[in-house]
C-alpha cells in the first residue's frame, strides 16, 4: 500500500497513546512525529513541514478542563496558520473540543479512538492542509489586511508601510482589540523578512516562573523538567520577526533582562553561559499608557527607548465611524468563508445598529459578534438579534451614561450570562483575561 506524502505531529504526555497512534498512522504516512511534551510544540513546527497536528487537551494531572489544549491550539495556528488541528479528548468532553474547533480546529477524535475513523479524520486533515497551503501561496499578501478610510487608521498603516522595509523596533499602542497584530503582522508581510517567521508572544499570559525559558530557551537539565534543550521564542523568530504583546504587563525585574536581549541582540538559554547571536526585528504592543508607566517607575524609561523607536497609534472604532460598516462586510466575508457557509448579509436594521453602537472591545468584539450571528442567523440574514446589540444599544443611547458606566454595564451583563466564567466573559467582550480582571477591579465588580 502505497503511503501518502504527509507529514503528521501526535502530542500527548501520554506513552501508550503516542505508541499506538504512531502504529496506526505509520502505515499510511510518510513521516509521523510524537511529542509528550507540549512546551516543544513550536520548536517541532519550526524545524518540520507539518500538515497535521493531532493534540491532546489536557496535560496536568488535576487540570482537565482542556484550557491547555485551546491555549496550544492557537499557539500552533498562528506560527502555522497551514497546519491541521485535530483535538483529542476523552469521551464526556466534547464540550470544550467544539469550544476548540470555533478556536481555528478542523475536527475532534474521542479516545479510545476508532482506527478507521481516526485515519479518516487525519486524511480529511491533510487534505484540508493541502488546500490551505494552495491559497496561501496563490493569494497576494496585502488581500487579507482591511485598513478603511478614516484619517487616523490611513496614517497608522502609512506609518507602518514607511518603516516596515527598516529594521527598527516598532511599538503599537491602542485600547484592546484594535488589531494591534494584525499591524505587527502587516509590518512583517510588507518586510524583508516575510518568508522568515512571525512569533507572536503573549506576554500578559506568561508566568513569571516561565518568562526566561519560554522567551530564552533552556538547555537539558536547567531545571527538573528540562529534558531536551530546547529554543526559545526569540530563537525561533531568527531572522524574522518577533511581536512582544501586552509589554507593559512585564514586570520591573523581568523588563532588565528583556532589555539586555533586546541591546545586545543575543540570547543566552537558561543553563547556558555562551549567547547566542540574534537577527530578529523586534515589534511590541500594548494598551498601557507607558509614558505615564515611565514617570511612575513602574517602566524602565532605557527599555522604553529601545522597543520605540517608532510608534505607530491605533484608534478605537468608535472613532473610525465611517469605517464600521466595512469592517463589518470584510469580517463577514472571512467568517463565511471560514464555515463554507453560502452568501450571508446584514438586514437594514443591524447595519444601523452596530453604526450606534459604542464598541467597546473594538473590532476584536465586532468579529466575536459576526461569528456569533452566522451561526445563529436564520434565512442567510444577520438580524439585530443576531448580533446582540439590541440591550447594550439601549443602555448608549442615554445621553446621560458615561462611557465607564456603559463599559461596567456591559461587563457585568456579560458575565452574569456566562455565570462569572472569566474566560468566557473576556473573549465575548473582545478583552485577555489580565484585562478584564483589571475592570472588575476598576468597577467593584465581584462574583
Amino acid at each position: 500500500m502505497k503511503k501518502t506524502q504527509a507529514t503528521i505531529l501526535v502530542i500527548d504526555d501520554q506513552e501508550d497513546i503516542l505508541f499506538a497512534s504512531k502504529m496506526v498512522l505509520k502505515k499510511h504516512f510518510e513521516t509521523i512525529h510524537t511529542l509528550n511534551n507540549p512546551k516543544n510544540i513550536l520548536d517541532t513546527l519550526s524545524g518540520n513541514q507539518i500538515d497535521v497536528v493531532l493534540l491532546d487537551m489536557n496535560y496536568r494531572i488535576g487540570f482537565e478542563d482542556g484550557r491547555e489544549g485551546i491555549y496550544l491550539l492557537k499557539e500552533i495556528k498562528t506560527f502555522s496558520p497551514q497546519t491541521s488541528v485535530i483535538l483529542m479528548t476523552a469521551f464526556g468532553k466534547v464540550e470544550t473540543a467544539v469550544e476548540g474547533l470555533k478556536a481555528g480546529a478542523l475536527d475532534y477524535i474521542l479516545k479510545p479512538w476508532d482506527n478507521e475513523k481516526l485515519l479518516a479524520v487525519v486524511k480529511t486533515a491533510v487534505e484540508e492542509s493541502r488546500k490551505e497551503k494552495k491559497k496561501a501561496s496563490k493569494a497576494p499578501k496585502k488581500e487579507s489586511f482591511f485598513i478603511g478610510n478614516s484619517s487616523s487608521i490611513q496614517k497608522a498603516y502609512s506609518l507602518a508601510e514607511k518603516v516596515a522595509k527598516t529594521d527598527a523596533n516598532v511599538l503599537i499602542l491602542g485600547e484592546n482589540g484594535t488589531g494591534k497584530y494584525v499591524l505587527a503582522n502587516y509590518i512583517h508581510q510588507n518586510s524583508n523578512r516575510n518568508a522568515q517567521p512571525f512569533v507572536h508572544v503573549d506576554l500578559g499570559s506568561l508566568n513569571d516562573n516561565i518568562f526566561e525559558s519560554e522567551l530564552f530557551g533552556y538547555a537539558k537539565g536547567a531545571f527538573t523538567d528540562a529534558k531536551n534543550d530546547t529554543p526559545g521564542r526569540f530563537e525561533l523568530a531568527q531572522n524574522g520577526t518577533i511581536f512582544l504583546d501586552e509589554i507593559g504587563n512585564v514586570p520591573l525585574h523581568l523588563q532588565a533582562k528583556l532589555l539586555q536581549v533586546i541591546q545586545n541582540k543575543s540570547v543566552t538559554r537558561l543553563g547556558e553561559a555562551k549567547p547566542r547571536q540574534l537577527d530578529v526585528r523586534i515589534i511590541t504592543a500594548t494598551n498601557i499608557d507607558l509614558k505615564q508607566e515611565v514617570n511612575h517607575k513602574n517602566f524602565r524609561e532605557d527599555l522604553y527607548y529601545r522597543i520605540n523607536t517608532m510608534e505607530i497609534l491605533l484608534p478605537p472604532l468608535r472613532e473610525q465611524r465611517q469605517d464600521i460598516i466595512p469592517m463589518a462586510e470584510f469580517l463577514l466575508d472571512r467568517i463565511i468563508e471560514k464555515y463554507n457557509r453560502e452568501e450571508i448579509v446584514f438586514d437594514n436594521n443591524a447595519l444601523a445598529q452596530m453604526e450606534k453602537h459604542s464598541w467597546n472591545g473594538n473590532i476584536r468584539e465586532m468579529e466575536n459578534r459576526i461569528e456569533r450571528a452566522v451561526i445563529l442567523c436564520e434565512n442567510n440574514t444577520i438580524t439585530v438579534s443576531d448580533l446582540d446589540l439590541d440591550t447594550i444599544s439601549k443602555a448608549e443611547n442615554n445621553d446621560d451614561l458615561q462611557l465607564s458606566d456603559i463599559e461596567k454595564s456591559t461587563i457585568e451583563k456579560v458575565l452574569q450570562k456566562n455565570n462569572f466564567n472569566i474566560s468566557k466573559s473576556a473573549e465575548e467582550l473582545g478583552l485577555s483575561r489580565a484585562s478584564l480582571y483589571r475592570r472588575m477591579e476598576k468597577y467593584k465588580i465581584d462574583n
